[in-house]
């Protein structure tokens, strides 16, 4: 539909991600198992990161944080594009469209402040291990975590009002859910104030945690070349490498689909990108904070113990890295 008026846009066509259609049965079976693997995954840590007494710690407050975040990301866009992969009919009303797309820039914002917290979290526990007490607590925590909501929602309140205010001339939106990036390739004219400021704007609030995040690893990086102890070394090399790469796997999407012109994306290929951001990585991280975390995996196998024999939780508390015994 082609038109030189945004109000008579009343919905958009969703493309997808393939527009084969013998590739759909395929794409549905792949993303539908992931998506529930994503669930499961986030649900279960979600679940020990709040209810294991050994897991009370600030720490652990900002993981189950981030594994809620994941679990409503992929819903935010699994669910509709599942539907749209066996349907004929693709469309998307414009307002449900400007919704998921607050919605997403949000909470896909909110992930990169947490994991900005975290990093703060473990350069405290490292390089000031005996005032980690002091200066982490859950109060801390709390307050970092709503304030980074606020500051989003604005951020992405005003991305959404931008959006609403374009002229679009199409409503085919070669993506599988409402993104900034395809939905600026849709106005009549080039919105090139809208795109400048959506940039500047979005490089303060969605990269900056990241900048945040090298810096705290730039302090760790010094005090762990000063450590004399082979134990505390390993342990600080152990510790950091989940994070690191949950970090590397947020970003490594984000710059790759944002952080440049608009007339320089290619659709196609951030379609992929998007797929890896929207539902590979929020598989992944209850995986790589399970799998590489000794207390993690013991508060499961508790669970697990607790949900067959219906026992009871071992009282007790420890930080999440340990670093209260590292001198």
């Amino acid at each position: 539909m082609a038109t030189r008026n945004r109000t008579e846009v009343t919905e958009f066509v969703l493309l997808g991600l393939s527009s084969w259609p013998e590739m759909q049965p395929v794409i549905f079976g792949i993303v539908f198992a992931m998506y529930l693997v994503a669930l499961m995954g986030n649900a279960l840590l979600l679940i020990v990161a709040l209810s294991d007494p050994k897991l009370q710690t600030p720490m652990y407050f900002l993981l189950s944080q981030l594994s809620f975040i994941d679990m409503f990301l992929t819903t935010i866009t699994v669910p509709q594009m599942l539907v749209h992969t066996l349907s004929v009919n693709r469309t998307i009303s414009f307002n449900c469209c400007i919704i998921q797309l607050f919605f997403f820039m949000a909470v896909g914002s909110m992930e990169g402040h947490l994991l900005a917290a975290m990093a703060y979290d473990r350069y405290v526990a490292i390089c000031d291990p005996l005032r980690y007490s002091a200066i982490i607590s859950h109060h801390l925590c709390l307050r970092i975590t709503l304030t980074s909501w606020v500051v989003v929602s604005l951020n992405s309140l005003l991305y959404s009002v931008l959006v609403t205010r374009l002229t679009f001339c199409n409503n085919q939106v070669t993506h599988f859910f409402c993104d900034i990036t395809p939905l600026l390739k849709l106005p009549c004219t080039q919105p090139v104030v809208s795109e400048m400021l959506i940039f500047t704007e979005g490089v303060v609030v969605v990269v900056s945690p990241f900048f945040f995040i090298l810096g705290s690893y730039a302090r760790i990086g010094i005090a762990i070349t000063r450590m004399h102890s082979v134990a505390a070394l390993r342990k600080a090399l152990s510790t950091c490498s989940s994070h690191i790469l949950v970090v590397l796997l947020l970003y490594g999407s984000v710059i790759r689909m944002y952080l440049r012109p608009s007339s320089s994306y290619d659709l196609d290929q951030d379609r992929q990108v998007a797929i890896f951001y929207a539902v590979v990585t929020p598989t992944l991280n209850p995986l790589i904070y399970s799998l590489r975390n000794q207390e993690v995996k013991g508060a499961l196998r508790r669970l697990f113990r607790k949900l067959c024999n219906s026992g009871n939780f071992q009282p007790g508390s420890q930080g999440m890295w340990g670093w209260h015994h590292i001198s």
